[in-house]
């Protein structure tokens, strides 16, 4: 007789869809509906497939550009119908809110409405940037280059009223303030948005259900308090009648507390429970293991001044602008928006010009591990998934100036404070970088070990909090389909091909004689890891030594660990 599998609750599903990235699609129409082939040889004496209009398809909804600005429909929803050619560009692992947040900047500046150009700056280039944001390429490049002198054409020409009604039926964006919003009203959220509306909102259902019966609870608690009290006071009052009572019998304050919660309006109730769960967030982060960042090591304002100085006479004009959209963004704490298109060429010029003095790029470093602490430096980071500047300077760690190194090893500790920004330091990806390929696991690890090996305490210092964040920030694998497909003994998705490396490097650091917090941070790491590659860390650490018992007694949180590593040699 054939069981049927037990059903898997949301939140289960929930955590394995968060393995499974989101399908990006381009979706790809021709405006003349097959009329340019047969036309374009006539008119302009050359064969043409199409004049084309594109569109991006992730997160259940189609994004396209055009004089209102950024839209969006469900997909093939536009008066276009259904597209001649449908892409998949490929997947993306960006959540929703990351994704929107993106739109919302993009919605306000560089694609507001108003800044549409048939010629220059249409619907192709909007595909082509949001296309390189999700999934790091573009769009296929004869789309992309459909030569201006098509376009300016009569047939291309006569085409301006049919793009003018594309968005008949979108999802126009509106401003509020500085920000861009999709309209929220009609619009098919992303599935992924759907399933964890219905997990908040399950969770919210059974957390009002447990209130309930808690207050319930409480009030026959409160009840039988009262009932308790009352019969010893009458007790009481009968064995010394003389004595008499000039005040009220103390009563239970939490009892009458909760009794009066019981009582409370259902929108009381719910306030109640919001800021209940506010608490109980913060207690959580309490409770968790925090990231080593160093908040009051630089002075960003003392750095900006020194940077503009610096580099007086030695920039263009879109580099003034982006380093005055740098103050923005540090010192004025406008968000991410601030951050033009050129912001991150600026910043390659600067790391990457050997003419200006490395004072320079130390000012920059040490801003930008300001930045680093701000939540949405996220968005900043994405939009470097294609020419990678700032990882390819990193890995180089080596070769750049003592002084550089100290900075550059600040600003990736720094960037643990934030989950999304210390995710990012654990992507897997590939990209080809000097004859090889390298990734931001493999980045963050080489900028780790080269630090915490150097020869000054201070480098030293960074790279153990790089380490201690690494090694406290990985996330085991939920899905039991992923962790099948690992190493025998291994319960990480990430550390696999580096937890040798950085086990090896805490190793030899402790050949040395660290500081007792470098040693506690260290020692943290490698009980982390013994955790996560159960089988190779332990032999390494069998094999190559010192033993973690070397250390007992210099701190009781260092023997607490020192337990933790020699229950997993045993």
């Amino acid at each position: 007789m054939l069981r049927r599998a037990p059903q898997k609750s949301k939140v289960d599903k929930m955590e394995e869809s968060d393995e499974v990235g989101t399908i990006v699609e381009l979706y790809i129409y021709d405006l003349t509906n097959g009329m340019a082939s047969m036309m374009a040889p006539m008119m302009i004496g050359r064969n043409l497939d199409g004049i084309w209009h594109t569109s991006i398809v992730a997160y259940g909804r189609e994004y396209f550009y055009g004089p209102e600005g950024i839209q969006s429909v469900r997909p093939g929803g536009t008066q276009l119908h259904e597209p001649l050619k449908i892409e998949k560009v490929g997947d993306t692992y960006l959540p929703y809110s990351v994704f929107l947040e993106y739109i919302n900047g993009l919605g306000t500046s560089k694609f507001a409405p108003g800044t549409y150009d048939l010629l220059k700056h249409n619907c192709n280039s909007f595909s082509d940037e949001v296309s390189n944001f999700l999934v790091g390429k573009g769009i296929p490049k004869h789309i992309l280059d459909l030569p201006e002198e098509i376009l300016s054409t009569r047939i291309g020409q006569a085409l301006r009223p049919l793009i003018d009604t594309l968005s008949n039926g979108a999802s126009s964006g509106f401003s509020s303030g500085q920000r861009f919003v999709e309209p929220r009203i009609h619009r098919e959220e992303s599935p992924e948005f759907e399933r964890l509306n219905s997990a908040i909102e399950e969770a919210r259902l059974n957390s009002i259900a447990l209130e309930e019966r808690r207050n319930v609870i409480n009030e026959k608690l409160a009840k039988k308090e009262r009932k308790k009290k009352k019969k010893k006071k009458e007790k009481k009052d009968k064995s010394s009648s003389g004595s008499g009572s000039n005040s009220t019998e103390p009563s239970s304050y939490t009892a009458m507390a909760e009794s009066e919660s019981a009582e409370m309006s259902p929108s009381d109730r719910v306030l109640q429970m919001e800021a209940e769960e506010r608490r109980d967030l913060e207690e959580k982060k309490r409770q968790r293991d925090p990231p080593v960042v160093f908040k009051d090591i630089v002075d960003a304002r003392v750095d900006f001044d020194a940077l503009v100085g610096l580099a007086e006479g030695k920039l263009n004009a879109d580099e003034q602008k982006s380093l005055e959209e740098l103050h923005q963004y540090v010192l004025e704490d406008e968000g991410s928006w601030a951050l033009g298109d050129n912001f991150l060429n600026f910043i390659g010029r600067i790391l990457y010009d050997k003419s200006l003095d490395a004072s320079v790029r130390v000012r920059l470093l040490n801003i930008l591990s300001v930045a680093a602490l701000k939540d949405d430096v996220i968005l900043l980071l994405h939009q470097d998934r294609r020419e990678h500047i700032l990882m390819n300077y990193a890995y180089d760690i080596d070769r750049h100036p003592h002084e550089e190194q100290l900075s550059l090893a600040l600003f990736m500790a720094n960037m643990f404070e934030n989950l999304s920004s210390s995710e990012w330091l654990l992507y897997i990806s590939e990209w080809p970088y000097q004859n090889q390929n390298i990734s931001n696991i493999r980045v963050t690890t080489k900028v780790a070990v080269h630090s915490l090996l150097s020869d000054t305490p201070e480098l030293q210092e960074r790279g153990a909090a790089v380490i201690h964040n690494l090694a406290c920030k990985e996330k085991m694998s939920k899905s039991k389909n992923l962790r099948q497909l690992l190493p025998k003994g291994s319960i990480s998705k990430v550390f696999d091909d580096v937890a040798v490396e950085l086990t090896m490097a805490l190793l030899q650091y402790f050949n040395s004689n660290p500081a007792e917090e470098q040693l506690y941070r260290c020692m943290k790491a490698l009980a982390r890891f013994t955790q996560i590659s159960g089988q190779e860390v332990p032999q390494l650490i069998q094999m190559i030594g010192p033993e973690p018992n070397k250390f007992r007694g210099v701190s009781q949180r260092v023997d607490e660990l020192v337990d933790q590593i020699n229950k997993k040699l045993r």
